[in-house]
């Protein structure tokens, strides 16, 4: 067991099947000789040359398309997006293409893609380029979507998404990078569709993922100290989706809070929520609440960006206020 950073454990999955398996190439905006705009290349291309990690120019519909095209003939193209603000100039090519292929040729030529891209705002990076726009791909049969929240599930995703037959969007949040966690040593891949639970408890049940998945660890540890025993499951797959460790946490606490770090409106929380409501209804003692940022563009200036994202304050106020209206807590 190692304590590394989430940028590092990113780098280590990269690197490990990169040498495990030489169909694997790395394909992006100055990925090799700048080594990344977040550094996860770094070193690749001085180890594995510019055959397998190769420049492209500002293009995404074009390196993506090019990628789809390698993966249709056998290669496993390992794609970065600079942040998934910039994937909507490639949408086309992920939507149309990557996602169905598979389905509209019969199953004769399989995709083996793999997406991954930075989102999320906190970083004063304005309204177009701090947006998490998971819910496009989410949505969409033929993706398979994964959120890591931890530098455990950052390399055990990574190595799953790059072993998959199918594309993959890895979703990476900036706020995410320099975190530090334990993770294991070796390069066992986590099983995408599969949500974890990371903390039991007996009190009520929090549903996130990303960056708010590991704020509902947070929010736990303090909320123990009150008495309140909080249960949280991370998704950390978006599609497929664990519909069922959702349910089961519910029917065990009787309701629910779900934290997102995205608009309210038609998000993934929304998802979750008719989740509970299908699967747990008749075991819920209060209305499902939701946790998300302010419906507007996300603000430049850094006190309305931090005003506008879904906090832990929010968090323990919406898990307060729900506990209340049951009777368990003053």
């Amino acid at each position: 067991m190692s304590v590394i950073s989430y940028r590092q454990a990113l780098h280590d999955a990269l690197q490990s099947e990169m040498r495990r398996d030489e169909n694997v190439f790395l394909i992006g905006e100055e990925i090799g000789l700048f080594e990344g705009s977040y550094k996860i290349t770094a070193g690749m291309l001085a180890e594995f040359g510019p055959r397998r990690v190769r420049d492209t120019p500002i293009a995404e519909e074009g390196f993506t398309g090019a990628a789809i095209g390698a993966a249709m003939l056998g290669l496993r193209p390992v794609v970065e997006i600079m942040t998934i603000n910039f994937s909507l100039l490639a949408l086309d090519q992920i939507v149309n293409h990557a996602a169905k292929i598979y389905g509209m040729f019969g199953g004769q030529v399989r995709v083996p893609l793999v997406i991954r891209t930075p989102g999320g705002g906190g970083q004063q990076l304005g309204a177009t380029h701090s947006q998490n726009m998971e819910l496009y791909y989410a949505f969409m049969p033929g993706m398979k979507v994964v959120a890591p929240s931890s530098p455990a599930d950052a390399k055990a995703l990574m190595l799953a998404a790059i072993r998959d037959d199918d594309p993959v969007l890895v979703l990476e949040n900036l706020a995410l990078y320099n975190t530090v966690g334990e993770v294991p040593d070796g390069d066992e891949p986590a099983e995408i569709g599969r949500a974890a639970l990371t903390r039991e408890g007996a009190d009520i049940t929090v549903v996130a993922y990303s960056r708010m998945a590991a704020v509902a660890l947070q929010v736990a540890e303090q909320l123990a100290g009150e008495g309140v025993d909080v249960e949280v499951v991370d998704l950390r797959s978006l599609r497929p989706l664990d519909r069922d460790t959702i349910i089961a946490s519910v029917r065990k606490t009787n309701c629910a809070v779900v934290l997102e770090d995205d608009w309210l409106t038609y998000g993934i929380g929304a998802e979750i929520a008719a989740t509970i409501s299908d699967g747990a209804f008749d075991w819920l003692d209060a209305p499902v609440r939701r946790v998300a940022m302010a419906e507007v563009p996300l603000p430049y200036a850094k006190s309305l960006e931090t005003a506008a994202l879904p906090s832990a304050h929010d968090a323990v106020t919406a898990i307060r206020e729900t506990l209340h209206a049951v009777g368990r807590h003053r």
